[in-house]
């Protein structure tokens, strides 16, 4: 027993554990709280908001109309952009010196110029350009027409879009194929794969994991940057916002309601592209969090 005793008093104390505090927590934490309470004091007495003006045209035919032309002005240059950025990627990694060339100018010239500009060229490209011709190259042309008479507004602003955004894709793209490892282009190689076999069926589909984060992020800034077509000009939502307010001189609630209507879209985008992404990600531990955080919150699912 003595032995015992002189064993426990020479034993260090038990370890009590103490929980880390971190007073700054809640000094941001009230912080927001007061931030956020002014914000909604704000929304519900200022009068410049004239929430009833917002409302009297929310709806309105003209609004709407706007809205269908920045849906589809986005929905255009997304998928023009997707395409030509494919073909620009593979032509920037070809091994062929003049194709990847003239991609690298491409993308050097549409990049290194700002959207805005381009979309003014366009909006006068007749001046550059005042007629269209099909015939052979520095010889007699067959038919002849009026580039007004072609490229209207909404083509205008569509083809500027596009081909502004492609020169993007083309580095998403070619950034998403050189993360696949050559070995398994290799052996698709031995396989007796072509390369535009290798390019469809292997090398694509694994490149996805890192081609959608950033075009989603894409989609959604190229539905604000369609504001940018009143350049040329073309009616979408913030153009006919602006519009509206030059009649009833009332720019705060016409611009905010715009704000609610990008909010709306873009809010919508991004629940599509959170799936988009768990789909792409499937066999990956990010991809398996995703899913189980998924079941977590919905009590169960499919195993």
């Amino acid at each position: 027993m003595a032995v015992d005793n002189e064993v426990e008093k020479g034993r260090p104390e038990a370890i009590r554990a103490v929980p880390v505090r971190h007073p700054g927590r809640w000094v941001g934490a009230a912080v927001i709280a007061v931030l956020v309470a002014m914000f909604v004091h704000f929304l519900l007495t200022s009068k410049s908001l004239e929430w009833s003006e917002q409302w009297k045209y929310l709806f309105s035919d003209a609004v709407l109309k706007g809205v269908r032309n920045t849906i589809w002005l986005t929905l255009a240059a997304m998928l023009g952009g997707v395409v030509l950025g494919i073909i620009l990627a593979l032509m920037r990694m070809s091994s062929n010196p003049l194709l990847s060339g003239a991609a690298w100018v491409y993308l050097w010239f549409f990049r290194g110029t700002p959207l805005y500009t381009q979309l003014l060229i366009w909006g006068a490209v007749g001046s550059l350009f005042p007629t269209l011709s099909v015939g052979i190259p520095f010889g007699p042309e067959f038919h002849t027409w009026k580039t007004q008479s072609l490229i209207n507004v909404a083509i205008a602003a569509a083809l500027g879009l596009i081909l502004n955004e492609a020169a993007y894709m083309a580095e998403i793209v070619r950034a998403g194929i050189l993360s696949v490892d050559e070995g398994q282009q290799e052996a698709a190689s031995a396989l007796g794969m072509s390369r535009a076999q290798t390019m469809r069926r292997i090398v694509l589909p694994q490149a996805m994991r890192v081609i959608v984060p950033p075009t989603g992020n894409e989609a959604i800034s190229m539905l604000k940057n369609t504001s940018l077509v009143a350049a040329v000009p073309y009616s979408e939502l913030t153009f006919t916002a602006q519009t509206i307010y030059a009649s009833t001189y009332k720019i705060i609630p016409m611009l905010v309601m715009a704000c609610l209507w990008y909010l709306l879209i873009s809010s919508v985008m991004m629940i599509g592209q959170y799936y988009l992404e768990r789909h792409y990600s499937r066999g990956t531990s990010r991809g398996e969090a995703s899913r189980q955080r998924l079941r977590f919150r919905g009590g169960g699912g499919a195993q």
